[in-house]
């Protein structure tokens, strides 16, 4: 005779001490608020304004890279405008996401977590032209928020449903 395997029950108590209390919620739409907001308005912002408010770089950027292959390959006005599709590719993406209902705790946030890596990507290319034009400042700055966006990533991957539904209130008894 076989064995069976029997996928353990889960009674009622343990259903329970999963639940999302009001702690629960309140960070986590909080947090989430604040990831959709932060996100969706700096990037709709800084593509709306590279994409559809002038065309091509301003003359200071133009300055800025004169000299450097980026004036060049593939050219000042060019790498501006392939900024603010990248830019505004990140705020789509966020936009996309809220429409799938990701913010929802029972949702995976594939949507989400994308438009975050592509904002990791969209900052490191700002930072190389920071770094051929030497501005070693800039680079730091755009590492930070590289590194805070990553932060930002790692954070909504200890969200429910990807970490238990109970995140804080749950903590409380160990």
């Amino acid at each position: 005779m076989e064995a069976q395997s029997v996928a353990p029950t889960r009674t009622g108590r343990d259903v329970d001490a999963e639940r999302m209390r009001w702690e629960d919620w309140s960070a986590y739409g909080f947090l989430l608020a604040g990831i959709y907001f932060l996100v969706g308005t700096l990037f709709f912002y800084a593509g709306k304004e590279k994409i559809f408010e002038g065309i091509g770089a301003p003359k200071g950027i133009k300055e800025q890279f004169e000299g450097t292959f980026l004036a060049t390959i593939p050219g000042t006005d060019a790498a501006w405008t392939i900024l603010g599709i990248l830019e505004f590719a990140v705020f789509v993406v966020v936009i996309i996401s809220l429409v799938r209902m990701e913010f929802m705790p029972n949702r995976a946030k594939p949507w989400l977590l994308s438009a975050l890596g592509l904002a990791v990507f969209t900052f490191s290319i700002l930072a190389i032209g920071q770094n051929v034009t030497g501005e070693n400042s800039g680079v730091a700055e755009l590492y930070i928020y590289a590194g805070a966006t990553g932060v930002l990533f790692f954070l909504v991957l200890q969200l429910p449903p990807y970490k238990r539904a109970n995140w804080i209130s749950g903590r409380a008894g160990r």
